[in-house]
């Protein structure tokens, strides 16, 4: 978890409010605050599902997600509605008691899920002093891919069974995947050898995983793959993740994020497929611990993008508008311009930004005031000095009740 010693903040609050506002410019809103809707997605579970506690978790980060399931599906008048939202959680360890920071991404089926939530995580971390870190990926696969993983690791297991300690040995044959988790985190040496998850990636698996990749190249946020990034089958598909800090010293690796797509345990309690992804960011409790909200103002800004080019080109570029302190609303999940332009007017923000294939190879956007219909083309390098420039970078007045 994050150590506030060697961060800019003075406690856990502190560090909460900086966090919330970088999750916020990303389009997270707080879970606890988002609508309860009638006559949303179905959260009856289906005849013959398993209550949690007969949920095989293999971390702990898991044990918070059906709380979260149920909220998010509280929220959702509908399927296909895209949620993005924040919450705080209680953290606590063997050695010490924190808070994690729990960004969710519902609704959105494509690797843009999980790229806005690395991004958000990144900066976070980062704006918290953690300069030495490292971002490791594995991919589970879908539900086929990942029961032939988990059924050769149940056989690998049982072939090691005499080196494995006599208190996993019954969870090696009920839960394999849970096991290996036990035995990486124990350092067992038999890990080493074990099957990896993604040699059983299909093409169309490994294909929606590349795209994730590319999302994080384009935002020039290094990262390894690693397939010893597991979790429970229960909860977890695809892609999986974890930010760790490296003491520059010992080189001693501490895990402070971790996260992934957990369809199925979402799908579970939506009664039918249903996307989500998420990543919690462990802090340590110190000093003041409750989250006092600013009030915060209205994006003036609506990003809009045309093309899978521009998507990718659209995550450094909400970054940069981060730093220079400009908000902006976007719809990166979106997979049409018309339904992006619905959205900024259903916003009536006076300004779009809108960057197309053209726009993402030349490195440039265009900036189009609502009143005039008069569009500028700017160098992407150039435009928060642009906006600011301009004095289209500000908030409208919000009042927060």
């Amino acid at each position: 978890m994050i150590r506030l010693k060697s961060s800019p903040y003075q406690s856990t609050a502190a560090f909460l409010g900086a966090a919330t506002e970088i999750a916020e410019h990303y389009g997270f809103e707080a879970l606890d605050k988002l609508p309860r809707v009638k006559g949303g997605v179905r959260r009856a579970l289906p005849p013959g599902a398993k209550p949690d506690s007969e949920i095989a978790f293999a971390r702990r980060e898991e044990r918070t997600l059906p709380s979260a399931a149920r909220r998010l599906l509280l929220a959702a008048p509908t399927a296909g509605r895209a949620l993005l939202a924040w919450r705080v959680v209680p953290l606590s360890t063997s050695t010490s008691a924190g808070v994690s920071l729990e960004l969710h991404a519902a609704g959105i089926p494509g690797a843009i899920a999980e790229a806005l939530l690395i991004t958000a995580a990144s900066a976070i971390v980062k704006e918290a002093g953690v300069e030495a870190r490292i971002l490791s990926i594995n991919n589970m696969g879908a539900v086929e891919s990942s029961s032939r993983y988990v059924r050769d690791v149940g056989l690998y297991l049982r072939k090691h069974i005499e080196s494995i300690s006599p208190t996993l040995r019954p969870r090696a044959t009920l839960d394999p995947l849970g096991t290996l988790v036990q035995l990486i985190e124990r350092g067992h040496p038999a890990v080493s050898r074990a099957p990896q998850a993604m040699e059983y990636l299909t093409e169309d698996e490994r294909r929606r995983f590349w795209d994730l990749l590319e999302y994080l190249e384009k935002a020039d946020l290094p990262y390894e793959l690693n397939g010893q990034i597991l979790g429970s089958r229960d909860c977890w598909t695809h892609a999986l993740f974890e930010i760790a800090s490296v003491d520059p010293e010992s080189g001693a690796h501490t895990i402070i994020a971790f996260g992934g797509r957990f369809d199925p345990l979402m799908s579970r309690f939506a009664r039918a497929p249903y996307p989500a992804a998420m990543i919690a960011i462990h802090c340590e409790s110190r000093g003041a611990q409750r989250l006092r909200q600013p009030a915060r103002g209205i994006p003036l800004m609506y990003f809009a993008h045309l093309g899978h080019e521009a998507r990718r080109r659209a995550l450094p570029a909400l970054e940069s508008l981060r730093v220079a302190g400009i908000p902006v609303h976007h719809g990166l999940w979106h997979e049409r311009i018309g339904e992006q332009m619905a959205a900024a007017r259903t916003h009536a923000t006076p300004y779009i930004l809108i960057m197309g294939h053209k726009e993402a190879v030349e490195g440039t956007i265009l900036v189009r005031e609502v009143a005039t219909n008069s569009q500028e083309a700017v160098l992407l390098s150039e435009l928060p000095s642009y906006l600011k420039r301009k004095r289209v970078g500000a908030w409208k007045s919000e009042v927060r009740m």
